[in-house]
């Protein structure tokens, strides 16, 4: 595996983020330990959750996915080992406002180190913006945490253009901590916001980026043809936007690629997000050790210019 410098952070990071979503939605404790144990036998060592995860799924309140990655750790004894990334900001509540305020930051930090189990976050990201509070006072809640040792870095995820730019800003004339790294929506099929308004901004204040949705909720695996494969799914309010002309054209574009090289869909999708500018390392999930194939497929492919310029053109608005 080999492995890369996130930024400015002085943390590594495979090719692959693996997303911990699906831990307590999609995956049970017993399969999600099953999947880290995997995950981390092939080198994908950099586990990205939030405290709301998996909020979403019947009977949930959030937090789930972190309980079950700090009882992992504990029981594997793999701490020192992890790169772990978490979130703050959003409501625990299904509807509730989003807040970054520093009473709530500190408050909610202190809720996600229990449930993980260990004494500090290597990233910590603000999930959503609350529109409301000074960016002066959310980074004056990571300077806090940062002296007292429990965070380590500190990600901005979701911001518009202008807020992310204006944090940066303060951080530099304030002497507060830096936003090292952005997490923005990104895929072949979700591509205007970012390249167009925030990546020029990551791209002068030189953040990593580790997007997420990398394969736009499945759509992009191709399992996701027509309205029935999608009915009774978990996925199908993420999904069921694409299926349009263009979601449709940009899959038999890479299925003609997938053949080319005798790999997956979703290998071609990842390996697409890998080698786009700006893009340190996408973030994927799996649910099923088969879908584990796509992350060495993706790292073990280069895509020629011919395959970069056909994806890039098919996937368009």
């Amino acid at each position: 595996m080999n492995y890369k410098k996130l930024g400015e952070t002085d943390l590594q990071t495979p090719p692959i983020v693996f997303g911990g979503n699906v831990f307590g939605w999609t995956l049970n404790e017993k399969e999600s330990f099953r999947m880290l144990d995997e995950l981390f036998e092939k080198g994908f060592n950099f586990i990205d959750t939030a405290d709301v995860y998996s909020r979403w799924a019947e009977g949930n309140e959030g937090g789930e996915s972190e309980r079950i990655i700090g009882k992992w750790m504990k029981d594997r004894s793999r701490r020192n080992d992890i790169v772990l990334a978490t979130k703050v900001g959003s409501s625990m509540k299904q509807g509730g406002s989003k807040d970054i305020s520093k009473s709530h930051i500190l408050k909610a930090v202190e809720d996600s180190l229990q449930r993980l189990q260990t004494d500090r976050i290597d990233l910590y990201f603000t999930h959503f913006d609350d529109d409301k509070t000074p960016v002066d006072e959310t980074l004056s809640a990571y300077e806090q945490l940062i002296k007292e040792g429990k965070v380590r870095n500190i990600g901005a995820s979701n911001l518009s253009a202008d807020r992310l730019k204006e944090s940066l800003q303060a951080s530099k004339e304030n002497n507060l901590p830096k936003y090292k790294v952005f997490q923005p929506e990104y895929n072949l099929l979700e591509r205007e916001n970012f390249e167009n308004n925030t990546l020029p901004v990551c791209k002068e204040y030189n953040l990593a980026v580790t997007n997420y949705f990398s394969l736009a909720s499945g759509f992009l695996t191709g399992k996701y043809r027509k309205e029935e494969d999608f009915e009774g799914q978990d996925r199908k309010d993420f999904v069921e936007k694409y299926l349009n002309r263009r979601g449709l054209e940009t899959l038999n574009a890479l299925d003609e690629i997938a053949k080319e090289h005798n790999i997956s869909n979703a290998g071609v999708a990842l390996a697409w997000l890998i080698q786009r500018p700006g893009v340190t390392a996408p973030i994927a999930s799996a649910t099923k050790s088969s879908h584990l194939k796509s992350f060495t497929e993706a790292i073990n492919t280069t895509l020629s210019k011919e395959e970069m310029g056909k994806l890039n053109e098919v996937s368009k608005k």
